[in-house]
């Protein structure tokens, strides 16, 4: 009966907690994966089994997470004003704004400033392509193309875990891989 409840979403009570896992993917590779779950027991499993499946191991508690730092990531697409889009950000707070060579302006922040930032810019009319707190990597990991699609297939199985909300690593992955 409670199988049926839980599975129709009427069990009174429910308590879903937060859990961060993390691991080495192939190639040395750093994962880190945020779920939101009712049972920490069968989410934890669900990633063990997707880290040994893809020859990566399930690490402890802090054992990865040392190698990111949480940032807020914002993001506004070409045609953008850069000087107003920077003087807003920068009079807000932003840490740092990088232009790509296609026009696509990121801004990065610490996670306190984050929402004001993305307030300010909002309230210019400024468009936002992608706009999140996320945990970049402070060093990448080169890869060769075998062991890239092994970590992109390990990725994916995280990613599809129900509780999975996010999944975040350090690979930096060769330009030829998004042939394969």
């Amino acid at each position: 009966e409670r199988a049926v409840q839980r599975g129709a979403g009427g069990v009174d009570g429910e308590n879903l907690e937060e859990v961060a896992f993390e691991g080495y993917g192939p190639g040395g590779v750093a994962i880190v994966v945020e779920s939101m779950t009712d049972n920490n027991n069968r989410t934890v499993a669900g990633g063990r089994h997707a880290f040994t499946k893809a020859g990566g191991n399930l690490g402890t508690t802090g054992s990865v997470s040392y190698l990111f730092i949480k940032k807020g990531m914002i993001q506004i697409g070409p045609g953008g004003d850069e000087e107003l889009i920077m003087e807003l950000a920068i009079d807000s707070g932003a840490e740092d704004m990088e232009v790509s060579n296609e026009g696509l302006i990121s801004v990065s922040t610490r996670p306190d400033d984050y929402e004001n930032i993305r307030k300010a810019l909002i309230d210019n009319s400024i468009e936002l392509t992608n706009s999140e707190i996320s945990l970049v990597p402070e060093t990448t990991v080169s890869l060769d193309l075998e062991t890239s699609l092994k970590v992109f297939r390990l990725l994916e199985a995280l990613e599809d875990l129900d509780d999975t909300q996010s999944v975040h690593s350090n690979a930096d992955f060769p330009n030829e891989m998004m042939e394969h």
